[in-house]
C-alpha cells in the first residue's frame, strides 16, 4: 500500500473538514489531495528522482509528503540547521532532486545546480497544476522517505522508509476516523524528524487537524494551544521541561486532552510535575526510531497515573519506562553474542515488525536473518513486558571491566532540586580505560554542592559509579529534538581550555 492511500481515504471520509493548518484557513483533505497531485506533476516535469525539503514545518511540508508519494519519488527532509559543508555533502547524494528551500536556505541547492522552489512558490505552482490527473500509485516497496539521522555519536546515515513500512505503522497504531471533528494536534518537531512525517500520516488517518510550531518557546506553545484549542500535542522532553520550569507562565491548557512525548529520555521529575500540573491530560510516552517508522512502544495514560499513585517500587519504576510494544512489534533484549536475555537483564534492544525498515542508503538492510533490527539502544524488559531504556550502546562507559549506563547516574543527579539538566559521559583514562565525568546545569541562582551530588550517587548506586569530576555549564548541547550531543561534551571536557569552566 502507498501512503497516498491514506490521503485518498481521508478525502473520501472527511469531506470539508480542515486537517492541515489553522482552523480559519487550513487545508481540507480534498484540497490537500489536489495540491499533492499538482505537486507531483511539478516533480515529474522537472525529471526529479527525489523531492528535497529544506525549510521549516508547515502546510508546504504536508503537500510535499503526498506529492512525492504520488510522483513515486522519495521525500528527503533535510536539516536546515546544517553547516555549508554538511549541506553540500548531503545534497551531492541527490543530484537530480527538486528542492523546496526557504529563501534564506537556498544557497546550497543553487550551488549544486538543483532546481529550487520556496515553500510559497511550491504551494502556488502546485495549486496552478491542481487539475492534473493522478498517476497510478507506486509499488508498496518503493522508497517513500529518506531521513538522515541526527548523527549525535557518528556521521548521519540516510534511513530508507518504504511505503509499506509507513502504512504498516499507521494501520497498526491508529483507528481510521477515530478523531472527533473538533480535535486538533500540535507538532513542535522539525520536518527532518520522523515524528513530523508520522504525525502528518496518523493524524490525517484519524481525521484530526494538525498544526505546527516552528520556533518553540514555552510562551508561544502555550499561547497557540489556547488560541487554536489544541486537544492533542507532541513534544520532546526538553520542551516539556521548559514549560514546567519557566517561572511566571500561565500554564492553563483547558482544551488539552492528550500529550505525547518522546525523542529523548524524559526526567522523572519533569513528568511528575506535568502530571500534577495537568491532571486532566492523558500522557503518553512514545519510544521509537527513524529506522522503525516512529513508535514501537508506548507507556499509556493509565500506566502514568498508576505509577504515580502506587507504593510498589516496581510499578513506580514504570514511569521511567517506554511502556509496552505497539501491535505488530516484537522486542527482544540480547547479550553481546546475540542470545536473548531473561526479564530484568540489561542488554541490547532488537525489534521486528512490518513497520521496521532497518535500511540505509548505500548500505542495504541491517536486519538479521530472523528479521530483527538492532536499535543500538541498551535496556531491559521487566517481568510484565515493560521496556526500560538505559541509553545508547555507544554511550556505555567502560570503567575497568565494568559496563556503566550513564542514564542511571543522570537520573540520580536530576532528582536534586537545584539541578536543571545533567549528563554523564566517559572520558579517556590511562588507568581505568574511561573515567566517569558529569556536567551539571544548575537552576538560576542555585549553588549546587558537588560533594552532595557525589554522595547521592554513591548512596543510591555504588562507589564505582560516582563521577570523578563534576563540571558546571550554563547549558548542554542538544539537537532540536532534545538528544544530547555527547561527542561535543566529551570533546569539551578533554580540551586543554576545559579548566575555564566550573569544575569540582
Amino acid at each position: 500500500m502507498n501512503v497516498s492511500m491514506i490521503l485518498d481515504m481521508a478525502a473520501e471520509g472527511f469531506g470539508d473538514r480542515i486537517v492541515i493548518g489553522r482552523a480559519q484557513d487550513g487545508l481540507t483533505p480534498v484540497r490537500l489531495r489536489e495540491l499533492a497531485v499538482g505537486g507531483a506533476r511539478l516533480i515529474r516535469a522537472a525529471g526529479a528522482d527525489a523531492l528535497v525539503y529544506l525549510a521549516t514545518n508547515g502546510p508546504a511540508f504536508a503537500v510535499a509528503q503526498f506529492a512525492a508519494a504520488h510522483a513515486g519519488v522519495p521525500l528527503v527532509p533535510v536539516n536546515y540547521r546544517l553547516g555549508e559543508e554538511q549541506l553540500d555533502a548531503l545534497l551531492a547524494n541527490h543530484p537530480r532532486a527538486l528542492v523546496i528551500a526557504a529563501p534564506d536556505q537556498d544557497a546550497a541547492p543553487r550551488r549544486a545546480g538543483l532546481p529550487v522552489r520556496s515553500p510559497a512558490e511550491w504551494l502556488a505552482e502546485a495549486a496552478a497544476n491542481a487539475d492534473a490527473d493522478p498517476e497510478p500509485a507506486p509499488a508498496p516497496d518503493t522508497p517513500a522517505v529518506l531521513i538522515y539521522t541526527s548523527g549525535t555519536t557518528s556521521a548521519p546515515k540516510g534511513v530508507v522508509l518504504r511505503h509499506h513500512n509507513l502504512v504498516s505503522y499507521v494501520l497498526g497504531t491508529v483507528e481510521f476516523a477515530a478523531a472527533d471533528p473538533a480535535e486538533s494536534a500540535l507538532t513542535s518537531v522539525p520536518p527532518y524528524h520522523i515524528a513530523a512525517v508520522s504525525n502528518v500520516l496518523t493524524n490525517l488517518y484519524a481525521g484530526r487537524r494538525t498544526l505546527t510550531l516552528d520556533q518553540f518557546t514555552p510562551e508561544a506553545w502555550l499561547a497557540l494551544v489556547r488560541e487554536q484549542r489544541i486537544t492533542h500535542a507532541m513534544v520532546v522532553p526538553t520542551m516539556l521541561a521548559r514549560i514546567m520550569d519557566t517561572d511566571g507562565l500561565d500554564r492553563s491548557v483547558p482544551s488539552m486532552r492528550s500529550l505525547a512525548y518522546g525523542g529523548a529520555r524524559m526526567p522523572v521529575r519533569v513528568i511528575e510535575t506535568a502530571l500534577r500540573s495537568w491532571p486532566h491530560v492523558d500522557f503518553v510516552n512514545a519510544y521509537g526510531l527513524t529506522e522503525t517508522s516512529s513508535t514501537i512502544s508506548v507507556l499509556g495514560p493509565a500506566e502514568h497515573r498508576a505509577a504515580v499513585a502506587s507504593a510498589d517500587p516496581a510499578v513506580r519504576a514504570r514511569l521511567g519506562s517506554a511502556g509496552l510494544p505497539v501491535p505488530g512489534i516484537e522486542i527482544e533484549v540480547r547479550d553481546v553474542t546475540g542470545e536473548p536475555l531473561d526479564a530484568g537483564e540489561t542488554g541490547q534492544i532488537w525489534v521486528r515488525g512490518e513497520q521496521v525498515s532497518g535500511e540505509y542508503v548505500g548500505q542495504g538492510s541491517a536486519v538479521d536473518e530472523r528479521g530483527f533490527f538492532h536499535t543500538r539502544d541498551r535496556g531491559r524488559l521487566d517481568a510484565d513486558g515493560y521496556l526500560h531504556i538505559e541509553g545508547r550502546t555507544d554511550d556505555t562507559i567502560i570503567r575497568g571491566a565494568e559496563n556503566i549506563a550513564p542514564a542511571e547516574i543522570e537520573d540520580v543527579l536530576l532528582r536534586h532540586p537545584d539541578v536543571l539538566d545533567a549528563v554523564v559521559v566517559g572520558v579517556p583514562d590511562e588507568e581505568w580505560g574511561q573515567r566517569i565525568e558529569a556536567v551539571v546545569v544548575p537552576r538560576d541562582g542555585a549553588q549546587v554542592d558537588a560533594g552532595a551530588l557525589r554522595a547521592a550517587v554513591r548512596g543510591t548506586l555504588r562507589g564505582s559509579k560516582t563521577p570523578e569530576r563534576i563540571t558546571y555549564w550554563a547549558e548542554l548541547p542538544r539537537t532540536v529534538t532534545g538528544k544530547l550531543v555527547r561527542r561535543d561534551i566529551v570533546a569539551a571536557l578533554t580540551a586543554p581550555e576545559n579548566g575555564t569552566k566550573g569544575q569540582t
